[in-house]
């Protein structure tokens, strides 16, 4: 049986949660900038992706017909892009003593893979359990209005339209189950109001994270 990947006792790990459109991407990046001006090194990456193996994966599991795979066969997608993404590229900075920034992680897996498609959420967490075995120092959870977010996603109009295709009930079921998770993980989540200009929120997240990492 394959190993979960080494312990770490360095960097800190940071990632961000929310519905689709909530502005996560935006602000993981606003946030690495004012990072970096404070003189630290930062690594921003993303999932899924993140690793050059887990980028094709991405496109499997991101573009095409919403119901290509079953439910089982993309949890399993998703948890192999993530074994790689950590192997090859979150590790490896963390024990370089760096700030890893990452867009979505496990959570999502927990709400969109555990939530939408079928009561999944045992097995996403035994996968996890297995071939991951590893959580953030912190989680930022940007909280919206689904509708708006779900207006937002549409708006962006690319080819990775994986959930957006869902529509707006799954937008408002993932809404409250990133909020249960931050119930049910209080230790590392923060919940930040994402019906606020970029630039209010932005600077509530890097005071956050500067606390955090003080």
């Amino acid at each position: 049986m394959t190993d979960k990947p080494a312990a770490r006792n360095t960097g800190c790990f940071i990632t961000f949660e929310g519905i689709d459109g909530s502005g996560k991407s935006t602000q993981a990046h606003l946030l690495a900038e004012t990072l970096r001006e404070q003189g630290l090194t930062v690594r921003l990456t993303r999932e899924p992706g993140g690793s050059p193996g887990a980028e094709e994966i991405r496109t499997l599991v991101l573009e095409g017909d919403p119901e290509r795979w079953s439910a089982e066969s993309e949890i399993l997608l998703f948890t192999a892009a993530r074994r790689d993404h950590i192997e090859r590229t979150i590790l490896p900075a963390l024990e370089a003593g760096e700030i890893v920034i990452c867009d979505r992680f496990a959570d999502s897996t927990r709400m969109y893979q555990g939530l939408s498609r079928g009561d999944l959420r045992q097995m996403v967490d035994q996968l996890h359990e297995l071939m991951i075995g590893l959580e953030p120092d912190l989680t930022l959870l940007i909280d919206m209005d689904p509708e708006t977010g779900l207006d937002r996603a549409l708006a962006r109009k690319g080819s990775e339209e994986r959930f957006e295709d869902f529509g707006p009930d799954l937008q408002r079921r993932m809404r409250q189950g990133f909020l249960d998770l931050a119930k049910e993980f209080p230790e590392r989540f923060r919940i930040v109001n994402g019906n606020r200009d970029v630039e209010t929120i932005a600077a509530q997240l890097a005071g956050i994270v500067l606390k955090h990492i003080a």
